[in-house]
């Protein structure tokens, strides 16, 4: 008899869904693809993270574990494992993964030997692919027997950004104190004066913190610029300690956000980023390049007037964005966007020219309207410690909705400032910190501020 196939999958009725990650998964489950009654569901629990998650302007990601345990209890019979993974480690592909825990399933009427057939049909990658297939056919095997091991599903999420200029994301206690002990023990020689700083001027909770600012802000400009970063937060110390609450809170919100403030990401900062020789280590790893191959990266760039005439000198900058007629030839030629081949010589060029206007930047429009910014936001903070320390703290965290680069940063400093004007307003109010808190999470929910807007509609 001829198996009847649908062109559209109907809700309820689906026998076999196969998900190459772990938010289709999630994404079939939610559109009542997957049936207790008949459905097979395979996923790979490995994540890549949708546009959703990654333009979120706070923690935009989805839990994994909420996504593996609702499609583990949708379906009849739920076969799980990190298929990507074993497809990397075979040189294969995630298709051949998935079929072997498709074969192992049972839910088509095929013995195993008819499955690696028609991978030997193909004539592709045949070797790796039925490694893969093997691989795989283990794993879901492993879940479908009697006793599954539920809780040793493995979940990966790939490589984490690696920052070199703001140290390690996460220490140890032991690595902490030792840093608290010795602050001058893990910068250079020219940070060393800056270290000694730390170790007498600052309380010990905030300096881990500071060590890694000043490290990020030399890192970014030069040696007096992360001196500058540490004298900007002096009198944030001094409000600390006569108005606070003994635990440096605000201090230390302060010293985090005014470090990434100071390091805002601008042109010059981009192309240094992008010709640094980890990116390129990095992405060949992540590529998986071999010694024989030649790897290129292609970078899309779609840079506005503004981004122009921040880098310029402050009044030449100015006279660009008043004059309508060069910001429309800018806006035109790059309309549709750029893009550069970083791994050619005329694009690494381009960028290192780029890269190397960092003794300019001090000059330049954006870098004298952050300071500008940065320094009104450091005298909140310190007018407000002395008489409501929470708001104080909100005020220092509310900083973390300026970010990123652009259209991003343009909304999200549109978000800070509608916030702001509240703190100004409703300062007298007995429950004025707990509704900037709100204001603040309802910003971060997107990033044009739909939510924010709504709450103070």
């Amino acid at each position: 008899k001829e198996p009847v196939l649908s062109t559209m999958a109907a809700p309820g009725e689906v026998d076999i869904v196969v998900a190459s990650e772990l938010m289709e998964s999630g994404r079939a489950v939610q559109r009542g693809f997957i049936s207790k009654e008949i459905t097979t569901l395979i996923t790979s629990t490995h994540r890549v993270y949708s546009m959703t998650e990654k333009i979120a302007l706070g923690d935009g990601r989805v839990d994994s574990d909420v996504l593996l345990e609702s499609s583990r209890n949708a379906a009849k019979v739920f076969i799980s494992g990190d298929f990507a993974k074993v497809a990397e480690s075979t040189k294969s592909l995630i298709s051949a993964a998935l079929y072997g825990a498709l074969a192992a399933s049972g839910a088509l009427p095929f013995e195993k030997a008819d499955f690696i057939a028609s991978i030997e049909r193909a004539g592709v990658g045949v070797a790796n692919s039925i490694k893969a297939f093997e691989s795989s056919f283990e794993i879901a095997m492993q879940c479908i027997s009697p006793t599954p091991k539920i809780a040793s599903v493995d979940i990966s999420i790939g490589l984490k950004p690696r920052d070199v200029s703001t140290g390690p994301v996460k220490l140890s206690p032991q690595e902490e104190l030792a840093i608290i002990n010795n602050p001058k023990s893990v910068v250079g020689f020219k940070l060393q004066d800056l270290a000694g700083r730390i170790k007498a001027e600052f309380p010990e909770p905030v300096i881990v913190m500071l060590v890694n600012g000043i490290k990020r802000c030399a890192d970014y400009q030069d040696v007096a610029y992360a001196g500058q970063y540490l004298n900007r937060l002096l009198s944030v110390r001094d409000a600390e300690a006569q108005h606070g609450d003994g635990t440096s809170r605000v201090l230390l919100e302060a010293a985090r956000y005014t470090a990434l403030w100071m390091t805002y990401e601008d042109t010059i900062r981009v192309a240094d980023l992008k010709i640094r020789r980890t990116r390129f280590n990095r992405v060949g790893e992540e590529a998986q390049v071999q010694n024989d191959q030649i790897m290129q990266i292609r970078e899309f760039l779609h840079p506005r007037s503004e981004e122009f005439a921040d880098t310029l000198p402050t009044a030449l900058g100015r006279w660009l964005l008043r004059t309508k007629a060069v910001t429309g030839i800018i806006e035109r030629l790059a309309k549709n966007g750029i893009v550069l081949q970083t791994t050619s010589i005329r694009g690494y060029i381009m960028l290192y020219f780029i890269a190397r206007l960092k003794p300019i930047r001090r000059r330049s429009l954006r870098f004298n309207l952050e300071q500008e910014r940065m320094d009104q936001w450091i005298v909140l903070i310190n007018r407000e410690i002395a008489s409501n320390y929470e708001l104080a703290y909100e005020i220092a965290e509310c900083a973390n909705l300026i970010k990123g680069y652009g259209d991003t940063h343009a909304n999200g400093w549109r978000n800070f400032i509608l916030v702001m004007e509240q703190v100004v307003s409703l300062r007298n109010e007995s429950d004025v910190a707990a509704r900037i808190s709100e204001l603040r999470k309802a910003a971060l929910a997107d990033e044009d501020g739909t939510k924010l807007r709504a709450i103070l509609a």
